[in-house]
């Protein structure tokens, strides 16, 4: 994969840049989908080019704008331009400056209002900067139908949103704990949309049961939040059964599924969640909201999904698996099920090669 932009060299016809903001290297949902589209792309043939931009987005910098603006200059006419929705998102008057140079492309995770613990006025700024960004693009790409029905609320019809779903990689099915509780495994960064807190509630419901949490997830992405949590598990009691295990590398994480007696993701909203994906590519029975593209992601025969932000219902369902074994049973059956439908990565990115060649064709 190639970084960097080399204004003076040609624009093939199968060339790509990618506009990223941060650490390409982050292990978020986000992040992880634009590496492994980046990869397959590449083994499709694609001359791939990121080019990252500033991390302060989506709240950037006038020098982080000022920056994003001179990328965008620094490409050769008509180039494709994958503008991450992270960013994209946040800089209307810049992608407007190159919207008929370029052939500019929207990725939209999920909308940036829909973030969870903004205020009221912040909402309002991130949808009127959303809405205006996305119509200076001349296509969107989303990673789930879901985002496509979010973006109705944007004015986007249905027909300007390809999807290219998130891939999985083959991995055996997991073994569990092997002990007489029940561990969970809850994979997501310390942030307020992933719901820890109310999780946390949740469990402290039933101290009378077996059972352990490991929570996987960096706490750099918002380290109150994460110091808050903590904070929450001494006043519940629970810090002898949560454990904060961090942000894990591939093996370390893989090993955390395989001994993971069900999955739990508590969450706000998710434009897919890929690691909800994971827990079904190891037939792991999965506990959590119907937020967002959640629904999509899980099906009913594969998981127990209740209001996001509702304790009493969260903490019901997690009894109900504890408590009924045939219950736990047919949950994971259907996950086994599910994970045969899974799309893998090359067919991702073999999608999102078509989305570009339609932006090509026009």
């Amino acid at each position: 994969m190639n970084q960097g932009v080399d204004p003076s060299s040609p624009s093939p016809v199968c060339k790509v840049y990618f506009l990223i903001p941060g650490d390409p290297d982050r292990r978020t949902g986000g992040t992880i989908y634009d590496r492994r589209i980046m990869a397959g792309l590449t083994v499709l043939g694609w001359t791939v080019v990121l080019q990252r931009l500033d991390a302060s987005f989506p709240a950037p910098t006038p020098a982080a704008l000022a920056e994003a603006y001179s990328v965008l200059a620094a490409l050769p006419d008509q180039s494709l331009a994958v503008i991450d929705g992270l960013a994209l998102g946040a800089m209307p008057e810049v992608a407007a400056a190159h919207r008929d140079r370029l052939r500019l492309i929207g990725l939209v995770h999920h909308p940036l209002a829909l973030e969870t613990g903004l205020d009221e006025a912040q909402r309002q700024r991130f949808y009127a900067s959303e809405y205006a960004a996305l119509r200076q693009v001349h296509q969107i790409i989303v990673t789930s139908p879901s985002t496509a029905r979010a973006l109705a609320d944007y004015d986007v019809p249905p027909e300007r949103c390809a999807v290219a779903l998130p891939g999985v990689d083959p991995v055996p099915l997991a073994t569990g704990s092997g002990g007489h509780e029940l561990t969970w495994l809850c994979a997501a960064s310390l942030t307020p949309r992933k719901g820890h807190a109310v999780l946390l509630r949740a469990l402290a419901r039933l101290k009378d049961r077996a059972w352990r949490l490991r929570c996987a997830g960096s706490d750099a992405h918002d380290p109150i939040t994460a110091a808050g949590l903590r904070t929450l598990a001494d006043e519940l009691d629970l810090s002898g059964r949560v454990a904060w295990l961090g942000e894990l590398e591939n093996e370390a994480l893989n090993a955390a599924y395989q001994q993971a007696s069900g999955f739990v993701l508590p969450s706000f909203h998710e434009g897919y969640g890929m690691v909800l994906a994971e827990a079904l590519a190891r037939g792991l029975p999965i506990i959590s909201t119907t937020a967002g593209a959640i629904p999509d992601t899980v099906p009913a025969e594969a998981g127990l999904l209740v209001p996001p932000g509702d304790e009493m219902a969260l903490a019901e369902a997690l009894a109900r698996f504890m408590d009924e074994p045939k219950l736990r049973e047919h949950l994971a059956a259907g996950a086994r099920a599910a994970r045969e439908t899974l799309p893998d990565w090359p067919a991702a990115s073999a999608r999102f090669a078509r989305a570009l060649e339609a932006v090509l064709a026009q």
